[in-house]
């Protein structure tokens, strides 16, 4: 399961709205094949892994073999035909499966079919791991909205900006590479209004001057400020806007004719309602979605409990009360409302240190 899981993780990023399974199919000690889910139309991990063992070693090797799969196999006929059936079909004897799968179109069925083919079928094999693995999938089916990581760059004293805006680079070049390793594994990066007039990023997953993939690039931008000739809309890939549905026509007309996805939203604390943009994006197909500024919106998303992960890169700087803020306002009145995280990681990464852990949940 172990080698399962490095497949998956290959996958990570590329494969929304299918979750990034991985699978390995083995005999004894010997790997006879492995593979990861492919983008969408193409074939899921078992069938890949059983693929690459029969090309590798023929038809007749898989016959009594054992396969190690991350999520249970699905039993449903889609853009591809059920694994479940291909499992059986190929001869497979064992099946060892990360966990069950949550979805009403799957839901055990896979498993079943599986046991009534006679497989020995053991389930729940690494299952936080693997359950890990899957977060973004599980998330759309379970909250109806993607898994949300918030990365946030700043000084010690939690700035993320001098008094006159200057935040490049407030970090090193090891926790900015690290940062590019946390959007290649990204469905989406989303970013304010703010953030994208500041900085006009392109959000793109870069080593060195060479662009490796285009996760795709969302803005949270209630008026719709950020116009067509910004990085962030213009750039090759597809971009969203989360907005108000009251924002000027104009501006939304000149955003449809770029070719931006428009995803109009009611109103809340002055800006969009955050919770119904997510769970758009959820319908939209995307699992996980990495949030890497500014300020407010990092604030709001965490008062609003649609944060699961944070990410904070601390540099060995101090900027001082005249500094920008890293967070917003997240309703923490009293010292019981702090927002915790649960069994953090702490390391340095270069002069920086980095910290890491899931928001706890339960403080909303």
């Amino acid at each position: 399961m172990r080698l399962a899981l490095a497949q998956a993780r290959r996958a990570q990023g590329r494969t929304h709205p299918n979750p990034p399974v991985g699978a390995v199919v083995l005999r004894g000690g010997e790997v006879l094949g492995r593979g990861s889910t492919r983008p969408p139309g193409g074939p899921h991990a078992e069938i890949v892994a059983l693929e690459r063992a029969r090309k590798k070693h023929g038809a007749r090797a898989l016959r009594g073999a054992t396969l190690a799969v991350t999520l249970e196999p699905c039993a449903h006929q889609g853009r591809t035909g059920p694994c479940s059936d291909a499992i059986v079909a190929a001869g497979i004897r064992r099946v060892l499966v990360g966990h069950r799968d949550p979805s009403s179109w799957t839901g055990g069925r896979g498993l079943r079919k599986l046991r009534a083919a006679g497989l020995d079928v053991s389930v729940g094999v690494l299952e936080a791991e693997c359950r890990h693995q899957h977060r973004g999938f599980l998330s759309v089916v379970e909250e109806g909205r993607p898994w949300v990581e918030l990365k946030l760059a700043g000084s010690l004293d939690g700035r993320i900006a001098s008094a006159r805006g200057e935040s490049r680079w407030i970090t090193g070049e090891k926790a900015r590479a690290f940062v590019h390793r946390l959007r290649d594994r990204a469905d989406a990066v989303m970013v304010g209004s703010g953030t994208a007039l500041a900085d006009d990023p392109s959000l793109d997953v870069r080593r060195g001057a060479r662009v490796l993939r285009r996760p795709v690039r969302i803005v949270v931008d209630s008026s719709l400020r950020v116009g067509p000739e910004a990085r962030i809309h213009r750039s090759p890939g597809e971009s969203i806007a989360l907005f108000r549905r009251d924002a000027p026509a104009r501006r939304r007309a000149a955003l449809e004719r770029a070719g931006v996805t428009l995803v109009p939203l009611g109103a809340r604390s002055g800006g969009v309602n955050l919770r119904a943009g997510l769970r758009a994006l959820g319908r939209a197909g995307l699992t996980t979605v990495l949030v890497e500024g500014g300020g407010e919106l990092a604030g709001a998303l965490l008062a609003a409990g649609l944060v699961d992960e944070v990410h904070w890169f601390l540099a060995p700087t101090l900027l001082g009360g005249d500094g920008r803020a890293a967070l917003g306002p997240i309703g923490a009145a009293r010292l019981q409302d702090a927002i915790r995280l649960a069994d953090p990681e702490v390391r340095r990464m270069g002069q920086d240190l980095y910290v890491r852990g899931r928001v706890a949940r339960g403080h909303r």
